[in-house]
């Protein structure tokens, strides 16, 4: 398995022959990799040269190295959106063939904070109504979703209706999702969001925080979703200017 004919930076030909192995079965997912000292031997590399590649491969979530333990693959992510195009996670969940779903854990009209007040650009809103969901993919917790809408744009009778957010607030109040600005933060293990989904002890999340906008700029819906950093990946597209 010796690599030195290559001509590239050792480094760059360990990740590339690990990807090789892994997207082969050589390695599956959740399986641990040999020891540093053992495949830094079947590689004919240093093991300065593997930490390097295995830190490279670690911050594009391909493994997870836990100390003490050793370096594990990462689950393949099932669901995949470029992050400049918005679609819903009932979308997202659909187009990988699966069977959207929502658990309610909670739903309630709050009085807007200052932040909200911010968010929303309106110093003046009235209450909104707060939902709190996991999204399912058959049957599975995959998202715990946080979502802040004013009450008079979609009252809370009319949440546990079937279909994603964007749809009701379309039926409800003609209201139609044009953009979100989105931040993408990746947060670790939260004790009861964890819990809910899931997780493993080490297992990351995604936090996504979006407000979402009308082709008017109106500010209409703000969500905070925690995503299974296993199941779904996020990408984005650059050209250059």
């Amino acid at each position: 398995m010796s690599i030195r004919t290559d001509t590239r930076h050792l480094y760059l030909q360990v990740i590339d022959q690990l990807k090789r192995d892994i997207e082969s079965g050589l390695y599956k997912e959740r399986e641990k990799l040999p020891s540093e000292f053992e495949l830094s031997k079947l590689l004919g590399v240093s093991r300065a040269t593997l930490r390097e590649a295995l830190r490279i491969l670690e911050e594009e979530n391909v493994v997870t190295r836990r100390h003490g333990v050793g370096t594990f693959v990462n689950a393949k992510p099932i669901f995949s959106s470029g992050i400049e195009e918005l679609f819903s996670v009932t979308d997202m969940i659909s187009r990988a063939g699966m069977e959207p779903g929502s658990r309610y854990l909670s739903t309630e009209v709050v009085a807007a904070t200052e932040e909200d007040s911010l968010k929303f650009q309106d110093q003046d809103i009235g209450p909104l109504a707060k939902i709190e969901r996991i999204r399912t993919a058959d049957g599975e917790p995959v998202v715990y979703c946080v979502d802040k809408i004013p009450e008079e744009l979609l009252p809370l009778e009319y949440l546990h209706k079937e279909g994603s957010i964007f749809q009701l607030l379309e039926h409800y109040s003609n209201k139609v999702i044009n953009y979100a600005v989105t931040f993408i933060e990746p947060v670790g293990y939260q004790e009861r969001i964890s819990s809910i989904l899931k997780c493993d002890p080490d297992q990351p999340l995604l936090l996504l925080k979006q407000m979402h906008y009308t082709s008017q700029d109106e500010p209409i819906l703000y969500s905070s979703n925690y995503f299974r950093a296993d199941k779904f990946g996020f990408h984005v597209l650059r050209k250059r200017a």
